[in-house]
């Protein structure tokens, strides 16, 4: 007996522009089978709405959600996923595409599309920076100032995130931070400090290469202090995956870390830019959510 077609909801943020948008949908009609799936599609109106339509399509019973958009749409649709059976899909059409990178998903709309009709899934963890979840990486020092930045530019694109990193690298001065990582404390002058779930900002950029997306863990990368000629080639190590061969890079694993600083104010979750406390715990949920991937 055939098994009924399943329903896809595809959440698209009309920031993305008309010519993307065209691409999108001919990719859909063009590369979705029709016989295993059926689809509708929606826009998001406002910042987070995407929570509030993955979470609606959920409840609705809806076989996958796919956010169409970078980590920070991929971060809204899995918050509205999360305690769902609902599976998460992800069409990268972001500037950088850190997770969709680390999956391996395809970075061409057609190719991305075409993945989807496999209906191979995986389970990965979700992290949470106090109560904020995150799916890819969050942060506290340079790259949350960077992501706030980037989050303010009329223009994407990697020559902007280039063009910002290398005008404040040279104005950012590291912090003292106190950091406790499974009950073990210690401080650190940090220039940078990641919490990694998957194994990069994006770009290739591989902040946490050896990071593990469902181990039930959490990957603590600290670029310590450094002299600033020397911020290109910590760049390239990143590019190619050796950043942690720098010996001004630290990369310990844990369940639990908690930063804290008490001019702490500003951090990234999934290169989201948002206010927060001085001191912030992280955890991590094993295995919290469904992906299609290739």
């Amino acid at each position: 007996m055939t098994k009924p077609p399943r329903h896809i909801t595809f959440i698209i943020n009309p920031r993305a522009g008309m010519e993307r948008e065209k691409e999108i949908k001919a990719a859909i009609k063009a590369q979705l089978n029709e016989f295993l799936y059926t689809y509708d599609i929606q826009h998001t109106q406002y910042a987070k709405h995407g929570i509030a339509l993955a979470k609606a399509a959920a409840d609705k019973g809806t076989y996958a959600v796919v956010a169409v958009g970078g980590d920070g749409s991929v971060n809204d649709v899995a918050q509205g996923l999360l305690g769902s059976n609902t599976i998460l899909g992800i069409i990268p059409k972001g500037s950088g595409n850190g997770m969709a990178r680390t999956l391996k998903i395809p970075l061409d709309t057609f190719a991305a599309v075409r993945a989807i009709n496999a209906g191979r899934t995986i389970r990965t963890d979700i992290g949470y920076a106090n109560d904020r979840p995150f799916i890819s990486n969050a942060g506290v020092a340079f790259d949350a100032l960077i992501s706030k930045k980037f989050a303010k530019s009329e223009k994407r694109g990697f020559g902007v995130y280039s063009w910002l990193v290398t005008k404040h690298l040279w104005l950012y001065k590291p912090w003292q931070f106190e950091i406790t990582i499974d009950g073990e404390r210690f401080d650190e002058q940090a220039f940078m400090i990641v919490v990694a779930n998957g194994q990069q900002f994006g770009y290739n950029f591989r902040i946490a290469p050896m990071a593990c997306y469902n181990d039930g863990l959490l990957d603590l990368i600290i670029v310590r202090k450094f002299p600033k000629i020397l911020g290109g080639l910590i760049a390239l190590r990143a590019m190619n995956g050796t950043i942690t061969d720098s010996r001004y890079v630290t990369h310990q694993r844990g369940k639990t870390i908690t930063i804290s600083h008490p001019e702490l104010k500003l951090m990234q979750t999934d290169g989201d830019a948002h206010d927060c406390a001085h001191s912030i715990d992280f955890t991590v949920k094993k295995e919290a959510i469904a992906i299609l991937v290739p």
